[in-house]
């Protein structure tokens, strides 16, 4: 029998534990952590970042892993529970303390289809690792999820700092309902949406690229939460929008061509 992988499965994992990648998964997993503890304290404004930093944290464990080729069956398990804590539990306690407990029932029972969602979310990628299309994810990614739903309340709370707006989370609750059970709908949908893993880093660009990612910085320092929420919320119906248009192309391909008027 040959030892090569069978196509269409992910290679097999080294089962070694190794400390650079699963490091920052735990200061990812902290950051989660810390974000409901602040929700608790009523500390809004510092849960909602440090969802935002739990995802950066996120999204260079894998990377590292990869460049450093210590990937590991270990580390992929450690990861989606980390996940779940960072871009599951913790939004949905966040926005539950900030807008919905006022809801009474249909507070909590929004929250917890966030929750639900993230989990049957990264239980789906998780199964279906090598078998699917890698340039897009099967419904909306946790982390996206995550903060589309902090990003509101870190938007609101900052606005309110400022004094453009005098809202608070109460006068926002049924907002704060529907982009919750959005997002938790969205993450089990099967929009498909953009995955930059074919992006390669390695790979040569051209010079307006560079710039182009410059100006993209200059934007998000210049106002953190209203930009960084603006970006989450279309790539949020982006899904949604790219399966439209698949639908609406592949609708016309099938469609029987108009009879013609010659004899």
């Amino acid at each position: 029998m040959s030892d090569s992988p069978r196509e269409g499965l992910a290679p097999k994992r080294s089962r070694r534990i190794y400390l650079l990648p699963n490091a920052l998964t735990t200061a990812s997993l902290f950051a989660g952590f810390y974000a409901i503890v602040q929700a608790m304290n009523q500390h809004f404004e510092q849960a909602a970042v440090a969802v935002f930093i739990s995802m950066v944290l996120d999204g260079l464990d894998g990377r590292v892993a990869r460049l450093t080729n210590t990937q590991s069956a270990f580390g992929e398990q450690y990861d989606s529970l980390s996940d779940m804590v960072a871009f599951g539990v913790a939004p949905a306690v966040i926005v539950y303390e900030w807008a919905l407990r006022g809801l009474g029932k249909w507070g909590w029972v929004a929250a917890f289809i966030y929750v639900a969602g993230a989990a049957l979310r990264l239980a789906r990628f998780n199964s279906n690792i090598g078998v699917v299309d890698r340039r897009f994810f099967q419904g909306l990614p946790s982390p996206a999820s995550a903060a589309l739903v902090a990003g509101l309340i870190w938007v609101v709370t900052d606005l309110r700092e400022t004094r453009w707006i005098t809202a608070t989370g109460a006068d926002l609750a049924w907002l704060a309902w529907v982009i919750t059970v959005y997002a938790g709908i969205t993450m089990v949908s099967n929009a498909p949406f953009y995955s930059f893993k074919t992006f390669n880093v390695r790979k040569s660009v051209p010079f307006m690229f560079v710039l182009a990612l410059v100006l993209v910085f200059a934007l998000v320092s210049s106002d953190p939460p209203l930009v960084l929420f603006t970006l989450f919320l279309v790539y949020g119906v982006s899904g949604y929008a790219l399966w439209a248009w698949r639908w609406y192309h592949r609708d016309a391909r099938s469609s029987p061509p108009a009879p013609s008027d010659g004899a």
